[in-house]
């Protein structure tokens, strides 16, 4: 059984394979407060909450953005699981050539999502992560990695608006009932959701006129990804579990399991 690991800034999402089938996933908060003991301990437990064994586990891959999290959370899998993990960098096989003007900045997160969406869907295809940031990355019908676009997430842009300004409050993110609003509270929904569905939907347009390509597959992921998914056509997929495939896809690219 592979364990996959997708160490993003806000939670840290874990997915239980067996071959090609996503048998079990968990999240835990993301947090460099934790030590090597506490993750290994909340990564046994969950294991098991899912229903399974972690002897089972004979493989582990991690993706990262947040590395003061990665010496204890790579000691806990090391001690616990007694696995060496598989990490996402330089040297790995991925199948998806980056050719924007400087590779070493493409994050691993973005990587492993555009892994994901090739190996899943082909090329061309754009990825949309709504993720802490929202990511748009471009991978044309060669597996080339050639332009990705970065805006401010929807829940940096809430805090954002409670944190900055005196007088409104903390709301939850949802879509209101109609853009004309009628109080504080769905003014901030309306222009937070109807705001980052207008810029995903020029975003794809642009990236289409620019690149010059009409047709392309266009796939969302990332947390609050199903909620602008369903609310334009111009995202053909929304994709739950395209990270945790990305990595399992990685991870069978550079070792002999199938």
């Amino acid at each position: 059984m592979l364990l996959t690991v997708d160490v993003g800034n806000t939670n840290i999402t874990f997915g239980l394979y067996r071959k090609d089938k996503l048998e079990g996933s968990f999240r835990l908060m993301t947090s460099t407060m934790r030590t090597s003991d506490e993750y290994g301990v909340q990564i046994m437990e969950m294991i098991g909450y899912s229903g399974m064994k972690p002897s089972e586990v004979d493989g582990v891959i991690i993706s990262s953005v947040v590395p003061n999290v990665m010496h204890a959370l790579v000691g806990a899998v090391e001690r616990f699981l007694e696995k060496k993990p598989m990490i996402v960098g330089p040297g790995l096989k991925t199948g998806i050539h980056i050719v924007t003007e400087n590779p070493k900045e493409i994050g691993p997160d973005r990587i492993v999502d555009a892994v994901g969406a090739f190996e899943k869907y082909g090329g061309p295809v754009l990825v949309l992560d709504f993720g802490t940031a929202t990511t748009y990355d471009l991978v044309n019908a060669k597996g080339e990695f050639v332009a990705g676009i970065t805006a401010p997430g929807i829940r940096i842009s809430a805090k954002a608006l409670w944190e900055d300004t005196a007088k409104l409050p903390e709301v939850e993110i949802k879509k209101p009932d109609s853009i004309l609003a009628q109080n504080t509270v769905t003014s901030m929904q309306a222009g937070l959701i109807y705001g980052q569905i207008g810029q995903t939907e020029y975003i794809i347009r642009r990236v289409k006129e620019e690149a010059g390509l009409s047709e392309m597959h266009v796939v969302a992921t990332g947390g609050l990804g199903s909620l602008i998914a369903s609310e334009t056509d111009m995202i053909e997929v929304y994709d739950r579990t395209l990270t945790l495939d990305g990595l399992r896809i990685i991870y069978e690219k550079n070792t002999s399991r199938a």
